[in-house]
């Protein structure tokens, strides 16, 4: 694959969080991009506004001929791609090069400078502090993000291309594809069990992937974790760890424990000891690249998060509405744990919408346990994304397991109603599907009012 012989890229699914970002890339580093999606979104239409050529229908008729040149067209095609998808299937029946984006990323690591980021959880906020942290000490870092960064308002940070930020994504295995230098694991929770079958793959999958890393780079793990490298946490004996933990004007202060010494006052503005964790790691691997301390916490304390990450849409005295993309029982703990921190005294309503029937039928009890920590809780159905129903597996099967009388199965049409109904205080969206669509009527009909 010579990314440097190629004139322009093709994307399949142009409109993935991921794919979009590679599609930045692309167009930074002056190639001709264009590419195709189901459906329009807010990803497409920025992408065409930086000058890339995206159609609706699958149709090769659709394709502009210049990336119809076999010599000259890198294609690149996202895994939920259906098998039979006819753009897909021409470029691979007339010898075209066509690779997974996992594929194209992990070449491009091999050429850079890489820092990686997996987990089952954290990767996407840990991988766009690193970002920033790298941006802010002035690297000539690219970093890949798996969510729009508040600070760029975009899913990609591009300041120079010797450096690459990365997150490395266990969901079928791409990340065993990735050449890092410095790599950190900040959790392998079972999850993805549709692909691995079972909690000891996914381990033996995060072993593997430590063992992509070259030959004289570093492995960093959450304290804890059964795998060997430099340590990480919070309030713990790790390596790296924050110390002195205090809460001042809704930010975490804390001083920074490091194998060269204790480095005090850092200020970072997210809730959420899961939150505090990733800064960690993130503080950790910029400073071992070789970013200064100082620099470092001025990076930090102006870091504002990734969209849908404990997203504050209102937050006034009286009324409080976050919105998450927990999928996860770990997830939904540590957004409920950041919450009670910042809130201890309210009360406060979850609107959870399951993701995934298989997910939901896995972890079935360990969401019902998660969810029912909350003063209230509203169910919307199982967003199904990339799979068909599982008989019995259902929101009213999950709902009857929540140990929590303040409980409803409700329709995503009569969340508002829903809200205006409940004397909770403190509101939160939750999930990975669709219901981020929801959270513009909801902060709408309540931003009137407060």
């Amino acid at each position: 694959m010579n990314l440097n012989a190629i004139n322009n890229v093709y994307f399949i699914g142009i409109g993935g969080i991921g794919m979009s970002a590679l599609a930045r890339y692309f167009v930074a580093k002056g190639k001709d991009v264009a590419g195709y999606d189901k459906t329009p979104s807010d990803i497409t239409e920025a992408l065409q506004e930086l000058g890339v050529e995206v159609h609706y229908s699958d149709s090769v008729d659709e394709i502009n001929s210049a990336f119809l040149d076999s010599q000259h067209t890198l294609v690149v095609y996202t895994p939920a791609v259906p098998k039979d998808h006819s753009e897909l299937n021409y470029f691979r029946n007339n010898n075209f090069e066509v690779y997974k984006r996992s594929q194209v990323l992990g070449e491009i690591t091999k050429q850079t400078t890489c820092l990686a980021v997996a987990g089952t959880h954290g990767k996407t906020t840990t991988t766009s502090i690193l970002g920033h942290l790298l941006n802010e000490c002035n690297a000539p870092v690219t970093a890949f993000l798996g969510g729009i960064s508040e600070n760029y308002n975009s899913n990609l940070i591009i300041n120079g291309t010797e450096v690459t930020v990365v997150e490395a994504d266990e969901f079928d295995r791409s990340f065993l594809t990735l050449s890092p230098d410095l790599a950190c694991i900040t959790s392998m929770d079972a999850d993805h069990l549709d692909i691995y079958g079972d909690a000891t793959e996914l381990t033996k999958t995060f072993k593997a992937f430590s063992e992509c890393i070259k030959p004289d780079g570093k492995l960093f793990v959450k304290n804890g974790l059964p795998l060997k490298g430099i340590t990480y946490g919070v309030d713990d004996d790790a390596d790296y760890s924050a110390k002195n933990i205090r809460i001042i004007n809704g930010s975490y202060v804390f001083d920074v424990q490091t194998p060269n010494g204790l480095y005090k006052d850092f200020q970072f503005n997210l809730p959420g000891r899961h939150n505090l964790s990733n800064a960690i790691i993130a503080l950790a691997m910029a400073a071992d690249y070789g970013c200064p301390y100082d620099q470092l916490a001025k990076g930090l304390a102006s870091y504002k998060g990734v969209k849908r990450r404990f997203t504050y849409q209102i937050k006034t005295d009286d009324f409080v509405f976050i919105d998450d993309y927990a999928h996860h029982p770990e997830e939904i703990n540590a957004v409920h744990q950041a919450v009670r921190e910042m809130y201890p005294d309210r009360k406060v309503l979850a609107i959870f919408q399951p993701h995934l029937y298989s997910r939901t039928r896995d972890f079935v009890d360990g969401f019902a346990k998660s969810l029912s920590k909350f003063d209230e809780v509203l169910l919307l159905d199982i967003y199904p994304a990339r799979e068909l129903p599982i008989e019995g597996v259902t929101s009213e099967w999950l709902l009857e397991k929540i140990e929590n009388s303040n409980k409803n199965l409700i329709s995503k049409s009569a969340i508002v109603d829903a809200i205006k109904a409940s004397n909770a205080n403190v509101v939160l969206t939750i999930g990975a599907g669709d219901i981020g669509v929801e959270v513009k009527h909801i902060k709408e009909a309540f931003t009137v009012e407060s």
